[in-house]
């Protein structure tokens, strides 16, 4: 598959991203602007269904499309920053030799002929965080994957399928995913997380796939290391620096990892607790880059040149963030993200019951490249989508399901997701190289979770 023609012809992510922000533009002038009616429910705005109604349109002009481009960036600040704190956190980490000596003392002690149980029990384990943890959140856990990749013989491209297609597999298809599944059932006044078995072994499918691929992946190029997506990304700092036998963890590592591990604890605390988000966790990551420096006795120099050092390797993926925020900056100004719902919805009516669930799945996969948060594109299309469903003969937990699968499962390519543009910056994998990955990937887990729907329909699920 890494051969075909269509994965190698795959732009460059800064091409890509500019590509469809010229497109966004474009559509302005071309898709009348609309909006539905909203009402705020228990503080979330909820959109009012058959309240449709065109506006006065807002096209685009040349100037103001470059003129989104910094109001991207300052409408992303907080996950921008968020890239460079876990950059530094990991930066300064990774000068304590900790995260190596952790992962190569892993290595030697499971021996390197498990390596390929390595990768499937890393991609569960990385599922199960974006299961229950959540999905940026799980950011300062990325790096670690990168170090583990590169031990076992593989590449960074390896660790982001570890880590980075795990969480999002995970996160995105969660029985329990508070932000699509719990408001979906809010809005469609089902019990909260009803309908989970089916939901869990969907997920646990997707990451079985996943693991599956990236066990392959890791036999090829070992095989054969031109075969590899990542044979010319930056692995500074990253690399073993001795041979596997020699590793040992020391006392001060441990000291390291224990500030880790409070960090985590703390940031977890909060966010159940206090519901932090960005700012908090971007606090505690500069927190815990301080006191590792600490712990280990770093000198202020040494200290400042690894910050800096850090924030320059960590500076193209928080570009690529703001630069992605521009495309939602643009739909905004052009007023057509609630156009392109009410089209979507409408294309659906007709279609046969075995088919409208695919089908809502595939306009909310369409949907989600305009509205990438996914409580935001639960509240502003199950309202409509919901009596829709009713209509075409649907079931409420269905139209769910659908609804989840065309968000959680196309978040694994969507370039408009800040979130998965700031994970791969973590292990230094541009969106090009990683579409040619991850894009089987994709393919696999839609036509399985079609079939699922198919399932559904048919039982009234």
């Amino acid at each position: 598959m890494l051969k075909t023609k269509l994965f190698s012809k795959i732009p460059h992510a800064l091409t890509i991203l500019f590509i469809i922000i010229v497109a966004v533009a474009a559509l302005t002038h071309i898709i009348p602007a609309g909006e539905f009616e909203r009402i705020v429910v228990d503080g979330r705005s909820r959109v009012v269904p058959n309240s449709y109604h065109t506006i006065t349109s807002t096209p685009i002009s040349f100037f103001d499309m470059f003129k989104a481009i910094p109001l991207g960036f300052e409408a992303a600040v907080k996950i921008i920053f968020i890239v460079l704190a876990g950059g530094i956190m990991f930066g300064v980490m990774e000068k304590t030799k900790t995260i190596e000596n952790l992962v190569g003392t892993l290595v030697r002690t499971m021996g390197n002929e498990k390596k390929y149980l390595i990768v499937f029990l890393m991609t569960f384990f990385y599922g199960f965080l974006g299961v229950f943890v959540g999905y940026e959140h799980n950011i300062a856990m990325v790096p670690i994957a990168a170090v583990l990749s590169i031990a076992i013989g593989g590449d960074l491209i390896l660790a982001a399928g570890i880590s980075v297609g795990a969480i999002t597999i995970g996160f995105g298809l969660s029985p329990i995913n508070p932000y699509t599944v719990g408001v979906g059932h809010k809005i469609a006044e089902l019990p909260l997380f009803s309908g989970a078995p089916l939901r869990t072994a969907l997920c646990f499918f997707g990451l079985l796939l996943l693991s599956l691929y990236n066990i392959r992946y890791l036999k090829r190029i070992t095989k054969n290391k031109e075969k590899s997506l990542g044979k010319d990304l930056d692995e500074s700092g990253i690399k073993l620096s001795k041979p596997i036998s020699d590793y040992t963890v020391s006392a001060q590592n441990y000291a390291v990892l224990a500030v880790f591990v409070l960090g985590l604890g703390i940031i977890l605390y909060g966010v159940f607790n206090f519901k932090w988000y960005f700012t908090e966790l971007s606090a505690v990551f500069l927190m815990i880059a301080i006191a590792c420096g600490l712990v280990v006795r770093m000198n202020p120099t040494l200290f400042s040149e690894t910050v800096l050092n850090s924030i320059a390797k960590a500076a193209p993926g928080a570009f690529m963030v703001g630069f992605a925020t521009t495309i939602k900056v643009l739909m905004d100004m052009g007023n057509v993200s609630d156009t392109i719902s009410f089209e979507m919805a409408n294309v659906l009516q007709g279609l046969p019951q075995n088919l409208a669930a695919i089908g809502m799945s595939i306009s909310q996969s369409i949907i989600n490249f305009f509205i990438p948060s996914g409580s935001g594109q639960a509240l502003a299309t199950l309202p409509v989508m919901i009596p829709l469903g009713e209509v075409l003969g649907v079931t409420r937990q269905t139209t769910i399901l659908a609804f989840q699968i065309g968000d959680g499962v196309v978040n694994l390519i969507n370039p408009t997701l800040g979130g998965l543009i700031a994970m791969l910056s973590m292990c230094r994998v541009p969106l090009d190289k990683w579409f040619k990955f991850i894009l089987p990937v994709v393919i696999a887990i839609l036509l399985v979770s079609w079939i699922v729907l198919i399932f559904a329909t048919y039982s009234n699920y």
